[in-house]
C-alpha cells in the first residue's frame, strides 16, 4: 500500500529535487478528503490549465469553480518553473478514468488506450496543473518543462517508482487532450534520465557563470602607408607589432615589437596577409587599410 506523503515529506521531496516551491496558505489541510479517500497512491498525473497568468491560474486551481470545487491539483507549475503547493490530500484533478490504465501504471508498463471511466483517479494520483492555454500554440518554456520533470521525479523518487508511474490526463480519461504541446513519452524519457542520478545528489549542480567574452581590442586609426617604411618610427608601428603577436604572427621578432619599422615587422605582416585570401594577392608585408582593418577584426 502506497500511503500519501505527509505535507512535510511532500514539501521536502520537491525541494530536494531542486524546485522553487511556493507554499500557499492552508495548503496542508486544503483537500477533498471528505468526498472520498486519498490513497493508496500509484502515480503522478500531468495537466494543462487552459488559463493565462500565474495569479489567476493559482486562484482557480485553489478555489475551483461552479460544479468543480477546489483544490483542482496538488501543485500548479507556473511558466517560471515555480511549484505552487495547494494541497497535500485528495484533489479534484483526475476524475473518473480507465482502470486498465491504472493497472498498467501500477505494473509500470506502457498504458493501454483509455476507453473507460470506471475508476476514481483522484484517489490514486498526485496531480500537477501546468500553466498553459492548451491550444498547441502557447509555448512551454524550458524552465517550466524542467520543473514538470523535477516535480514528477521527486514523487517517483520518494516512492521508488519508475517513469511509467507518470501519465498525462489524456492517457487517463477519454476525451482529454492535456497536456498539449509536448509528448508524455518525451517527458517520461526526461524523468527516467533524472531518476538514474543518485538519490540525495544535487540533480544539477549550479553552473559557474560563464565569464563574458573579452571585448575585441579597439582598432586605432590607420596612420597611412607612409608610416611603414624602413627607418620610420611611430607609436602606430609598435601597436601593429603587438597586435601581430596577439594574433599569432610574431615569429620574426627577436626581442619583441618596437616603434621603429623593421624587416621583422614586414615579414610578420606578410605572414598575416598570406593567411587571408583577400590579401594574398598583395602580400608584400606593407599594411594597407584592409590589412589594418582585418588585423583588429
Amino acid at each position: 500500500m502506497a500511503a500519501p506523503l505527509s505535507a512535510d515529506r511532500l514539501l521536502a521531496a520537491l525541494r530536494a529535487e531542486g524546485l522553487t516551491v511556493v507554499e500557499h496558505d492552508g495548503w496542508r489541510t486544503h483537500n477533498r478528503n471528505h468526498k472520498g479517500p486519498f490513497g493508496p497512491v500509484h502515480g503522478v498525473m500531468i495537466h494543462h490549465t487552459v488559463t493565462k497568468g500565474t495569479t489567476t491560474t493559482v486562484r482557480i486551481c485553489h478555489d475551483g469553480y461552479a460544479g468543480l470545487p477546489g483544490p483542482l491539483c496538488h501543485g500548479v507549475i507556473a511558466k517560471d518553473g515555480a511549484v505552487h503547493l495547494l494541497s497535500a490530500g485528495r484533489a479534484n484533478h483526475a476524475g473518473a478514468g480507465d482502470g486498465d490504465v491504472l493497472q498498467a501504471v501500477i505494473a509500470e508498463r506502457p498504458v493501454p488506450v483509455d476507453d473507460e471511466t470506471d475508476t476514481d483517479g483522484n484517489r490514486h494520483f498526485y496531480g500537477f496543473e501546468c500553466e498553459n492555454l492548451g491550444d498547441g500554440k502557447d509555448p512551454w518554456p524550458a524552465v517550466q518543462l524542467e520543473a514538470i520533470e523535477r516535480a514528477a521525479a521527486a514523487l517517483c523518487r520518494a516512492y521508488g517508482w519508475g517513469e511509467r508511474s507518470v501519465i498525462g490526463h489524456l492517457e487517463w480519461q477519454p476525451g482529454k487532450s492535456d497536456p498539449r504541446g509536448f509528448s508524455m513519452n518525451s517527458m517520461r524519457t526526461r524523468i527516467a534520465e533524472r531518476l538514474e542520478r543518485l538519490e540525495g545528489a544535487d540533480p544539477e549542480p549550479p553552473k559557474k557563470p560563464t565569464p563574458p567574452a573579452p571585448a575585441p581590442a579597439k582598432r586605432p586609426p590607420f596612420p597611412g602607408r607612409g608610416a611603414f617604411a624602413l627607418g620610420q618610427s611611430s607609436p602606430a608601428i609598435e601597436q601593429l607589432g603587438r597586435q601581430l603577436v596577439k594574433r599569432g604572427f610574431g615569429k620574426h621578432y627577436r626581442v619583441g615589437p618596437g616603434r621603429t619599422w623593421s624587416e621583422a615587422d614586414r615579414k610578420n605582416v606578410r605572414d598575416f596577409q598570406r593567411s587571408h585570401p583577400q590579401l594574398r594577392g598583395d602580400a608584400d608585408g606593407y599594411p594597407g587599410p584592409l590589412t589594418w582593418h582585418l588585423l583588429w577584426s
